[in-house]
């Protein structure tokens, strides 16, 4: 028996979990591609910024942002811009970047953990009804139901229970693996906007490039 046909014998409730499983991988492969474009060699990235800013050259600074589509260049080209307003301003705009860059960065992780639990869930839904049903027969049957008039729906039941159980496997275990990735990214944007704003400070207030 293949596995379509499995899914068929599960009952209805495998349209939901099957739907669940679409929803699941859609995001699962968005997300990564996401995080694959956001990875980038921070230390290179702001040893080469470091050396460019020393030499105030922050029409350079924008150029080098730009060369990079990674968040922490996003966020460092947004306070390069409010240079010449002082490093307050420099602040706001990196911190108002970095929620924005944190924003899209976490975007639809909610929706993939709310897939990791609402399928195994439907999956016991479909048991216990399938269960309802075979204890229905045996009171249909006056009690004399033997056991191959149930076994055929007892398993038919469970099969929801399996399949919710391994789309919901499968979208937690991706959850919980993109959840470290936003951390660690997180963490670097962290390092690396602080490291630019003491470098902000240290320069001083100073016209930013038109």
């Amino acid at each position: 028996m293949d596995l379509l046909t499995l899914a068929a014998r599960g009952g209805w409730l495998m349209i939901p979990i099957f739907l669940c499983s679409l929803v699941a991988v859609a995001i699962v492969i968005e997300r990564y591609l996401v995080l694959r474009r956001a990875k980038m060699d921070v230390g290179q990235f702001m040893l080469k910024l470091r050396s460019i800013f020393h030499r105030e050259n922050f029409i350079g600074v924008m150029d080098f942002c730009q060369q990079h589509d990674a968040p922490i260049a996003r966020i460092i080209k947004q306070g390069i811009a409010k240079h010449g307003g002082g490093h307050e301003k420099v602040r706001e705009a990196v911190e108002s970047a970095g929620r924005a860059e944190i924003y899209h960065l976490e975007k639809r992780m909610s929706i993939l953990a709310s897939m990791a639990g609402i399928a195994p869930l439907l999956g016991f839904l479909g048991t216990v009804t399938g269960m309802i049903a075979a204890f229905r027969k045996i009171e249909l049957l006056g009690g004399n139901a033997n056991p191959s008039d149930l076994a055929g729906g007892i398993w038919e039941a469970l099969l929801t229970t399996a399949f919710g159980l391994i789309v919901g496997i499968f979208a937690y275990g991706f959850y919980n693996y993109f959840v470290s990735r936003v951390m660690q990214f997180v963490y670097e944007m962290e390092h690396s906007t602080t490291e630019f704003l003491s470098l902000v400070e240290e320069a001083g207030p100073r016209n930013s490039p038109r």
